[in-house]
């Protein structure tokens, strides 16, 4: 596919992402390193902010090019908790305990939203989002994925959740993936070398 990027790190300790978005960017020939340090994550209610300032930190930090990706699950009758909070809220509660928020709950919608930001040292940000709608099962399905993957059916799917697909199969339709793709296309277009 042509141009490929080097020294382009993706700063995230969860290898479940990493491996998702590399697998993503190998098809659009963007070489893709994982840059394991930990990051700051503001406290916000936007998970373009969270993600924006956590990779320009570390860009001016490790005078690298970095992309950062923070994502929530917005829950539509919960009023979009967890949000940017759904790692928090996963750790504490848990798949089942934020099924048990939902007991008696009729209207099942929901979305992820991801923010994948790159920053170049000297303070240069770009933020790409990807979404994807669809619905909170009844309890946990399959045992792929991280997160809530076992209680997240996309819309578009065929009826199964993220954790019951393979890699290949959740980076067609997640959101996630989605963003990655802005943020591959974008630097081939302006044929971006790290």
């Amino acid at each position: 596919m042509g141009l490929i990027v080097v020294a382009l790190y993706f700063a995230t300790k969860n290898l479940g992402k990493f491996r998702e978005a590399k697998l993503l960017m190998t098809e659009y020939g963007v070489s893709l390193d994982r840059l394991d340090a930990d990051k700051v994550e503001i406290q916000s209610d936007s998970i373009e902010e969270i993600a924006s300032y956590a990779a320009s930190d570390l860009a001016s930090k490790f005078k690298v090019a970095v992309v950062v990706e923070d994502a929530g699950l917005f829950i539509r009758p919960l009023k979009g908790f967890p949000g940017p909070y759904s790692s928090y809220v996963y750790k504490t509660l848990g798949l089942w305990g934020l099924l048990k928020l939902m007991n008696g709950l009729d209207d099942r919608r929901a979305y992820f939203l991801s923010a994948v930001a790159y920053s170049k040292p000297g303070g240069f940000v770009k933020v790409f989002t990807g979404k994807v709608e669809g619905f909170i099962t009844n309890r946990p399905r399959g045992h792929g994925g991280f997160g809530f993957d076992p209680i997240f059916k996309p819309m578009e799917g065929d009826g199964r959740t993220f954790a019951e697909m393979d890699p290949s199969e959740k980076n067609r339709l997640s959101h996630r993936a989605r963003a990655f793709r802005k943020l591959a296309l974008w630097l081939r277009e302006r044929k971006i070398r790290c």
